[in-house]
């Protein structure tokens, strides 16, 4: 017992206890390494897989011991134990809740009321997100959700730093290790809250990620889940799947990763991105999977310069292999809103008889979204002008398929006060636009070209209905 105010006794906090996986996925069946450091004698782990619900899917208790924290690029070598991921667990996201054991045995699961949703299993410690890869590779799913590892760990500040922040001249590069808390969930985070939903910080698995599985669930689409990681070390295409889902905040891409999806897209398999800012830098993981690192930084840029305004970062994806070629647009002739509650902005509808528009009520001219600020936090686009009839046509200068079809469109605000931020891109012209869209080159490709799509999944039908559309009609 402590001391309170006033000389009252108090009990004494609970010992912390946190941890990180060994890996950031595993196979079905297989065993789950993880690493957790504690002062408690015991600890205990619960492990939830997110769906429509979060769902307790089993425990485990452990003698605890304490190891110190590390640096953020380094592994921080915490003890290590072993769990059997039980074969019949279906592939997902899984978050680990660390305590303390409790000296009484432990309710029955069914005692506990379970969380409404992962924001309610969120928090800056003692949190651990892995992800359950399928036993069999598409055995009854069609539809691969690739969940994004690398961006989450490079906002992850875990060890003091991130892949943001001052830069010594002579370190062009940073490298973040994977073997620490945070990534996702359990760690302290790079950025600002956001004005449109508070509850969860941005970059993290409950604020984007964890909305659109629990609509993917809840509306009956079977997927199976990887992380972008998986995707950089094995091909899509032998694997059965016709539709690889990602959304939210999807920004690192390795090379492998993108490899890997683009011979998928050729060979005929269909992508539907529900986010922005996707794929804007290239990430190497290291030989054995551990860590990973950007270089942001041209030779000799003062330290805290904005990478996005210069030109000559080496790992920006659009200045050497620009990833419209793949995903159709980009960030940079799009934008960003950091600071507070932005301007409502919708797209503006354009092709309304589109399959993607069935059952939505809209017509050209409609503006999608905008009661809710659905373009924004940060947006993508295409290259585009506009035909004799006013509809925006992407004209491939940047990189954009031909056959890319603009099937809504946002200009970005351009005055100086609007809050808005613009990366530097080739074209001097000012107009920027989110836009979103598809475009078929062996498999079809779709662009919601915005992060917050999935957080209008729970308050605009139609986002809802063309969401279902999409998913249905590509898988």
């Amino acid at each position: 017992m402590t001391a309170a105010p006033g000389g009252a006794a108090r009990p004494a906090a609970a010992p912390v206890v946190d941890g990180y996986p060994a890996r950031p996925s595993v196979r079905a069946g297989e065993v789950l390494r993880f690493h957790v450091s504690t002062r408690a004698d015991r600890f205990r782990a619960d492990f939830y897989r997110c769906g429509a619900r979060p769902r307790l899917m089993g425990s485990t208790e452990q003698p605890g011991r304490y190891a110190p924290p590390g640096r953020h690029d380094e592994d921080w070598r915490w003890p290590g134990y072993d769990f059997p991921v039980p074969g019949e667990w279906p592939s997902g996201v899984y978050i680990a809740v660390f305590g303390p054991a409790a000296d009484a045995p432990p309710a029955a699961p069914a005692t506990a009321p379970p969380p409404a949703g992962a924001e309610e299993l969120d928090a800056r410690h003692s949190r651990m997100l892995f992800v359950v890869t399928a036993r069999e590779p598409a055995g009854t799913a069609r539809i691969l959700y690739k969940v994004p590892v690398s961006t989450y760990h490079a906002y992850n500040r875990s060890g003091g730093a991130s892949l943001y922040g001052a830069l010594p001249y002579d370190e062009p590069y940073r490298t973040v290790t994977l073997r620490r808390p945070g990534g996702g969930i359990g760690g302290p985070v790079k950025g600002r809250p956001d004005a449109h939903d508070p509850r969860t910080p941005r970059q993290t698995f409950a604020h984007w990620d964890a909305p659109f599985i629990s609509w993917l669930e809840a509306a009956g689409f079977t997927a199976d889940y990887c992380t972008d990681l998986d995707l950089h070390d094995t091909a899509l295409a032998a694997d059965g799947y016709r539709l690889l889902l990602s959304a939210g905040h999807d920004e690192y891409w390795s090379a492998g990763t993108r490899r890997h999806t683009t011979a998928f897209r050729d060979q005929g398999g269909n992508l539907a991105v529900f986010g922005a800012n996707t794929c804007w830098w290239r990430i190497t993981p290291t030989a054995d999977g551990t860590a990973v690192s950007c270089a942001k930084y041209p030779p000799g840029i003062p330290q805290g310069a904005d990478t996005d305004l210069m030109r000559g970062a080496p790992d920006h994806w659009w200045e050497t292999e620009p990833e419209n070629a793949l995903i159709g647009v980009s960030y940079r002739n799009g934008g960003g809103h950091w600071d507070g509650p932005r301007a409502p902005l919708g797209y503006t509808v354009q092709h309304a008889g589109h399959p993607v528009f069935a059952g939505t009520g809209l017509r050209d001219g409609d503006v999608l979204g905008a009661e809710h600020a659905l373009v924004g936090y940060e947006c993508d686009g295409a290259a585009h002008r506009r035909a004799a009839d006013g509809t925006a046509v992407a004209t491939g200068a940047d990189g954009t398929p031909a056959a890319f079809t603009i099937l809504g469109v946002a200009d970005l605000p351009t005055a100086p006060d609007s809050g808005w931020n613009a990366a530097a891109r080739e074209d001097a012209d000012p107009a920027r636009a989110a836009t979103l869209g598809l475009y078929t080159s062996g498999g079809t490709v779709f662009n919601a070209a915005t992060t917050d799509w999935a957080r209008l999944l729970a308050l605009d039908p139609r986002i809802r209905a063309i969401t279902r559309n999409v998913i249905s009609l590509l898988s």
